[in-house]
């Protein structure tokens, strides 16, 4: 039998066999196609959003009279302030991974150990903050009457500033019943029943003549449209159906309510990378602790959750982009 050997001419090549692609090890090779497969999966979510944007685009919940609040910091219009505060620590805890990784180059375990616990603490932060806003969104604080049609008329001082509900709504101190779905709004049942009702809001308007209704369609200058007085009761006595407070899957005092749906799904997957990366981040820094890689004299794994981090944060750049900015 002939063993004739076959030259290919591939023998000491890169691609030959025996080289690690791009000189990467196996385990950033495959980090690498998870962070390409979950960006497809969150242009795919941002690309919906976009495209539900459009379709609503002369109704769509204005960011910068939505994210308002600051915490401690109650009844003050601060619009995007906390929101570009959470960012700016997103990044900075990017940064700190950054340093980490370097120092782990350089075989510093007391560096890496301080950057990798101020990157944790900076993704803390974050999420917290992250909760906070959330918790804000959903109780929300002006409130608004959803009409039988699903629109939203929300209330304005003389001067165009929002005023809550709470401030003018007369309480009549009689039972409501719960709104149920066989007579409901769009046959939908309230989740809970709402601090005031329809005709206690009307009774309030009617008495208070400083107060006008705006609607939530955008004019040529992309503001709400604000209606007269004679049209604000009109509109409220007919059409007015339900009263909402704060935002939730269902309803939504900004404006549509898909625009919750989508706050809520983006960000929230969002969050769950980050507190993901914070319980990655944790385990790595306890094995920097016991010296784990100082006698491995590798840090490659801290390179491998910093690759994930900086995914992250990423991420939330187009977030806030077309969320907060846009």
């Amino acid at each position: 039998m002939n063993n004739t050997v076959v030259n290919t001419g591939t023998e000491g090549k890169a691609w030959g066999g025996g080289k690690e692609p791009l000189d990467a090890s196996y385990g950033k090779m495959m980090m690498w196609f998870f962070i390409v497969s979950d960006a497809l999966t969150f242009s795919g979510f941002l690309a919906a959003y976009g495209f539900s944007r459009f379709k609503f685009i002369d109704s769509w919940p204005i960011a910068d009279e939505v994210f308002t609040h600051v915490p401690f910091m109650h009844g003050q219009d601060l619009p995007m302030i906390y929101v570009a505060f959470m960012t700016f620590v997103l990044i900075m805890s990017s940064v700190t991974m950054v340093l980490a990784v370097d120092a782990g180059h350089h075989l510093n375990k007391q560096k890496v150990t301080i950057y990798m616990f101020l990157t944790i603490i900076g993704g803390l932060i974050f999420v917290g903050s992250q909760a906070w806003e959330w918790n804000t969104f959903i109780k929300g604080e002006y409130g608004a009457v959803q009409t039988r049609s699903g629109n939203l008329l929300q209330f304005v001082n003389a001067e165009g500033h929002r005023v809550a509900i709470s401030d003018f709504a007369i309480a009549d101190h009689s039972d409501r019943a719960q709104h149920e779905k066989k007579n409901g709004l769009w046959f939908t049942s309230e989740g809970s029943l709402p601090p005031f009702s329809v005709n206690e809001v009307v009774k309030g308007f009617e008495a208070n003549e400083n107060i006008l209704i705006r609607t939530e369609v955008l004019n040529e200058n992309g503001q709400k449209t604000l209606l007269s007085r004679a049209e604000s009761i009109k509109q409220l006595k007919s059409n007015g159906q339900l009263v909402v407070q704060g935002a939730n899957l269902e309803v939504n005092e900004y404006g549509k309510p898909i625009f919750a749906d989508f706050f809520f799904f983006i960000t929230g997957f969002h969050g769950f990378h980050v507190l993901s990366g914070i319980v990655l981040n944790i385990i790595i820094f306890f094995n920097v602790l016991v010296g784990t890689y100082e006698r491995r004299k590798s840090y490659e794994m801290v390179e491998k959750v910093g690759l994930y981090w900086h995914f992250v944060d990423l991420v939330w750049v187009f977030v806030f982009t077309f969320f907060y900015l846009v």
